[in-house]
């Protein structure tokens, strides 16, 4: 039986697009059917590196991308591209979870890897609809702070759950319902659609994220709203930038006490 690592390990190393969408979603397949074993003496995972990608999009710092409105086609399609860059992000993201923190129960296997399915199905509607404007995913600029992010919590899975799904993530559930709002006045049903499906889907995944982040607290007897504030202090400059989706962040595992605390800096 192939181990589950091992898929997890070819998923990442794909560089062709297909490839990559395509072993996501025929290994999340297997692992339903009991067909991908997970070994309780499987060696450590490799150092964390740069998961297969193709040459294109060019990458650049956030601040050296272009600010495009929605109102030209061209503005769109660059919009819909940024976020089909996250959405093949959020494959590898999710398979590294899956392939870098071991001896874990089941069920934390069993929600990465449906998540990363789910990623994998966005980028995939997001693709064919850039098409629909004569784009294909590489044509515009992009950037890479999801992935650095994972690579700063490769050596922690508490960190990773409370900084990837709890802030990066969530960040998408505060910020696409105006993004549906807009495609929608301008007449871009077909877009709005797609966002409606993905932000449906993307409230299961930050609450897994919420969910297993609660586990590692609890399993090292640390109190998860001081440690989760510790970690934004650390990593994200002590706080974040609203405005905040609160229905969604409640229904995605955030209480109303980390709902309030939110946008207050840390000392």
């Amino acid at each position: 039986m192939k181990s589950l690592f091992d898929a997890a390990a070819e998923c990442l190393a794909a560089a062709d697009l297909d490839e990559k969408v395509g072993l996501t979603q025929k290994y999340a397949a297997m692992f339903l059917r009991g067909e991908l074993g997970i070994p309780r003496d499987a060696p450590a995972p490799e150092a964390i590196r740069f998961p297969g990608r193709p040459p294109q999009p060019q990458r650049v710092h956030p601040r050296d991308l272009p600010r495009r409105g929605f109102g030209t086609p061209e503005g769109r399609a660059a919009f819909i591209h940024a976020v089909a860059h996250i959405e093949i992000n959020a494959i590898d993201l999710a398979w590294d979870a899956v392939y870098r923190f071991r001896g874990l129960p089941e069920s934390f296997y069993a929600d990465w890897v449906g998540v990363a399915s789910d990623e994998s199905r966005h980028f995939a509607m997001l693709r064919a609809r850039l098409g629909d404007f004569g784009h294909e995913y590489g044509d515009f600029l992009a950037h890479d702070g999801l992935w650095e992010m994972c690579e700063k919590t490769a050596h922690d899975g508490l960190a990773r759950m409370a900084l990837v799904p709890r802030v990066l993530e969530a960040r998408g559930l505060d910020v696409t319902p105006g993004m549906i709002r807009k495609l929608r006045e301008l007449g871009d049903d077909t877009t709005a659609d797609i966002l409606v499906v993905i932000l449906r889907e993307e409230v299961a995944h930050v609450a897994a994220g919420s969910r297993w982040y609660r586990w590692f607290c609890e399993q090292r007897g640390i109190e998860p709203r001081r440690r989760f504030r510790e970690l934004l202090r650390e990593y994200a400059g002590g706080y974040l930038h609203g405005p905040f989706n609160l229905e969604a962040r409640l229904l995605a595992g955030f209480d109303e006490d980390e709902l309030a605390a939110l946008a207050e800096p840390i000392d």
